[in-house]
């Protein structure tokens, strides 16, 4: 009952934890025909987090349902299919989802001047959250040409390859062993950078100025 309380106080920290697990968990869940029926459902309960915390937030919830219906149709079909085809048109509205949901945890953070429990996990939350979507359009932008990366021996990148360059960009700690060979990839990654560097900033400023606020007072 603790958890579950914990829980419903602090969503952004379900949601977290959730997408965490996964990194340790999806390259497990490549490897078999089965695992990728659990990469489905996986997703779904990740999905379903995402939607619950955007309730906690000043932006419009049935938004969030109206984008992630058609991604919860996608996944579900995943369940019972192995098409890579699926999975590409369930990456992008994930990654709409995604971004939503980040933007609208951005704006539940930014809107007092009182960092609760749940907004000091939303701070690293919204950092998994863009890492994951801008990984779900560089799954699309593959879909759509399989040259945008580099790859060894002509295969395609895995969804642990795209994670991995995403947190790789996200970070600023480099490109990884992947390496965006289009003009619309590049693009995308040069966002991409440009948005870690800006959250990262702008938490470190916020943080800095309630402390100076905690002073005055």
């Amino acid at each position: 009952m603790n958890v579950i309380a914990f829980v419903k106080r602090t969503p952004s920290a379900a949601l977290l934890v959730a997408q965490l697990l996964g990194v340790l968990l999806y390259p497990f869940m490549e490897r078999t025909t089965g695992g990728r029926a659990v990469f489905a459902i996986f997703g779904l309960m990740v999905l379903s987090l995402a939607v619950i915390v955007i309730r906690t937030t000043p932006f419009l919830s049935w938004v969030s349902v109206l984008i992630a219906a058609p991604a919860v149709v996608l996944l579900t079909l995943q369940v019972f299919s192995e098409s890579d085809t699926l999975f590409a048109w369930s990456s992008g509205f994930e990654a709409v989802l995604y971004f939503y949901a980040a933007l609208s945890m951005t704006a539940y953070m930014l809107g007092d001047n009182r960092v609760s429990t749940d907004e000091l996990f939303a701070i690293g939350t919204v950092f998994t959250l863009l890492a994951w979507a801008f990984a779900y359009v560089y799954v699309v932008l593959q879909a759509v040409d399989p040259n945008s990366f580099t790859s060894s021996g002509g295969e395609l990148h895995s969804w642990v390859d795209m994670l991995f360059l995403s947190f790789t960009i996200l970070t600023g700690t480099g490109m990884s062993d992947i390496l965006p060979t289009t003009g619309h990839a590049k693009s995308v990654v040069m966002v991409e950078q440009a948005v870690g560097l800006f959250y990262v900033a702008m938490v470190v400023t916020r943080l800095i100025g309630l402390q100076a606020m905690r002073k005055r007072v």
